[in-house]
């Protein structure tokens, strides 16, 4: 007969951690997951505009950083439109027309730009107040708890920080018009793709962009 080791009274029953004791409780439930699922929903990772496998990077900004900076393009665009390239007339003045045909007044206080270029003032004033507009969409989608990820928030931010590079371009007096507004296109385009789609495909996108006449 085998030897049983003595075992006292007062002891507490052996529990099987290997292959679990339902009996004494030795099954245990199992570790929370809610960490990951933050994880997850922070960098983007199953869901989210934008589709595909990868993380959506713009979906891990912080809310008050960009609602910071639609302030500040809000800010830098009120200036734009106020400051107008080129200065006002600080006086009356006449001279000849454009077409040299007639006399012109120039009166003081008048944007100079208004009155020598004024298709390149019309485009700068538009697309100041183009900016100003989607800086406050940005701004006001953010308060009241739009998510980082919707289009309401990626097409004003893309929109109003393209506005910015158009109002720069268009004060350069000596860049012809339409390859300031190709300039300003190529921009919005490639800031759409930054803040929409997911890493794998933004890079076959500016690949396709890129290189695509190239292998032709």
């Amino acid at each position: 007969m085998a030897h049983q080791p003595r075992v006292h009274p007062n002891a507490a029953p052996a529990v099987n951690l290997e292959m679990g004791d339902h009996a004494h409780g030795g099954v245990y439930p199992p570790l929370p997951v809610h960490s990951q699922s933050v994880n997850q929903q922070q960098f983007g990772l199953g869901g989210g505009g934008g589709g595909g496998g990868g993380p959506n990077t713009w979906v891990g900004n912080d809310a008050n950083t960009l609602l910071v900076v639609a302030t500040l393009i809000t800010t830098l665009t009120y200036q734009l439109g106020t400051s107008i390239p080129g200065g006002y007339w600080q006086q009356d003045t006449t001279a000849a027309s454009r077409d040299g045909k007639q006399q012109v007044t120039y009166h003081a206080g008048d944007p100079i730009m208004r009155d020598l270029h004024r298709p390149r003032y019309l485009v700068f004033m538009g697309a100041s107040w183009v900016g100003f507009a989607s800086s406050m969409v940005m701004t006001l989608s953010l308060l009241v708890r739009m998510p980082v990820d919707s289009r309401h928030v990626r097409w004003s931010f893309v929109v109003a920080y393209s506005s910015l590079v158009l109002t720069f371009v268009v004060s350069q007096p000596r860049t012809h018009l339409s390859l300031d507004l190709l300039i300003w296109a190529a921009v919005l385009v490639f800031l759409w793709i930054i803040v929409s789609l997911h890493p794998d495909r933004r890079a076959r996108a500016i690949q396709v962009l890129c290189c695509g006449a190239r292998d032709n």
